[in-house]
C-alpha cells in the first residue's frame, strides 16, 4: 500500500494526486477534554509527528487476516488477541482493541457483501491496526446514540476506546485505522 498524505482540512491527498475525503478522530484534543491530557500511554499533540493517518503500512511488520461471513469474527477476535499480546499491548488494552475491531468487522459485514481484511503492526511505540473493506466511509465524531437506540453503538465505541482513528479511502477500499500507544 501506498503512503498516503493527509490534510486534516483538506482530505487525503493520494499518489496519484487525487484528493479523497478523510477524517481523524479520537485524540484526547479531538474529544474536547479540558485537561489535554493525553490518552492512555499517548503523545501530547504537540509531541505528534505523524498523524494515524499518515503513518505508512510496513508490509514487512504487518499480520493479516480476512474475513467474509459473521463466524470468521471470533477467529477474528483471536487473531487481533493473539497479535496485540505479542507485540507489547497490556492485557486490559488487549480487550479494548479486540472490542473496536470487532465493532468495524461486525459493521462491514453488516454493510457490505465482500467482507474485509484486517492488518496489524506495530512501530515506535504504538500498534497499528487497519480495518479495511469495500464499503462506504465511515462518519466518526457522531457520539453515543440514546439509550432508547437499537443500533448506532459501534462507531462511538471505536472512537472511544482506541487512541485514535482515522478514515481512508484510496484504491485499497475504505481503511479504518486505529491506533494504541504500548
Amino acid at each position: 500500500m501506498s503512503r498516503y498524505q493527509l490534510s486534516l482540512r483538506e482530505g487525503l491527498l493520494l499518489p496519484d494526486g487525487a484528493l479523497r475525503g478523510s477524517q481523524v478522530r479520537g485524540t484526547r484534543t479531538d474529544r474536547g477534554d479540558g485537561d489535554r491530557r493525553p490518552a492512555t500511554g499517548g503523545l501530547m499533540p504537540a509531541e505528534r509527528r505523524e498523524t494515524v493517518a499518515e503513518q505508512p503500512v510496513p508490509a514487512r511488520l504487518a499480520d493479516t487476516m480476512a474475513y467474509q461471513v459473521a463466524t470468521d469474527v471470533r477467529a477474528l477476535r483471536a487473531f487481533v488477541s493473539a497479535g496485540a499480546l505479542a507485540r507489547g499491548l497490556p492485557p486490559q488494552r488487549v480487550e479494548l482493541l479486540t472490542l473496536a475491531v470487532s465493532e468495524l468487522a461486525t459493521n462491514t459485514l453488516q454493510h457490505t457483501t465482500d467482507g474485509g481484511r484486517v492488518r496489524l503492526w506495530a512501530e515506535s511505540r504504538q500498534l497499528f491496526c487497519d480495518v479495511v473493506d469495500q464499503g462506504p466511509t465511515r462518519v466518526f465524531g457522531r457520539g453515543m446514540p440514546t439509550a432508547d437506540a437499537v443500533r448506532g453503538r459501534g462507531l462511538a465505541i471505536v472512537e472511544q476506546v482506541c487512541d485514535e482513528v482515522a478514515v481512508l479511502t484510496g484504491p485499497d477500499g475504505t481503511v479504518v485505522r486505529i491506533r494504541l500507544s504500548l
